[in-house]
């Protein structure tokens, strides 16, 4: 019959790496969202003048996080680090491509349309790819990447094979009585 599991194994973490991406996907999303100038006069023109009236400041707040689909971005995929944290795979990885997959639409719009007004997308490409937006891009590419099937199961046999070769390393116990 097997040992039962320590309190300890039971409160592991499982799949850390990937709750690690997440939570550095996020933070770097909403860094580079929080760098953006334009957030600051959303705020002085729609939401100051509502801090009189909390209903249509609610209203206000919601739709400016709407309007800046990078952090309703940072919402999705912290929520699917949290998921993955409990062990709910499926879910969690729903809502980490739901949040990338936003963040990216929102900088596609924002690729045309600099392109639209310069006639060139290289300096918006150079911006996104010195910016916190788009390495929290990668990032969470790479957390939704690590949670597929298949790097699910490469996950389990290089554990098996961690393991098997830590055991082989280990002196044996009959040996150390002798």
């Amino acid at each position: 019959m097997p040992r039962a599991k320590s309190w300890w194994r039971t409160r592991r973490i499982k799949h850390r790496d990937a709750v690690a991406l997440t939570v550095l996907s996020s933070s770097f999303l909403l860094a580079g969202e929080l760098a953006n100038p334009v957030l600051l006069g959303i705020y002085e023109t729609y939401l100051a003048p509502r801090l009189d009236e909390p209903a249509l400041l609610v209203l206000y707040t919601v739709l400016a996080l709407f309007a800046f689909t990078t952090a309703f971005g940072v919402v999705l995929v912290l929520l699917g680090g949290w998921y993955f944290l409990q062990g709910r795979i499926p879910r969690g990885r729903f809502l980490v491509g739901l949040g990338v997959g936003l963040t990216s639409l929102s900088l596609l719009s924002r690729l045309a349309y600099h392109t639209l007004i310069t006639g060139s997308p290289a300096p918006f490409l150079l911006f996104l790819t010195t910016s916190f937006t788009g390495f929290g891009i990668l990032l969470g590419v790479g957390a939704h990447t690590l949670m597929g099937q298949y790097a699910l199961l490469l996950k389990k046999h290089a554990k098996s094979a961690w393991r098997r070769w830590r055991k082989s390393r280990r002196p044996s116990r009959r040996a150390s009585r002798t």
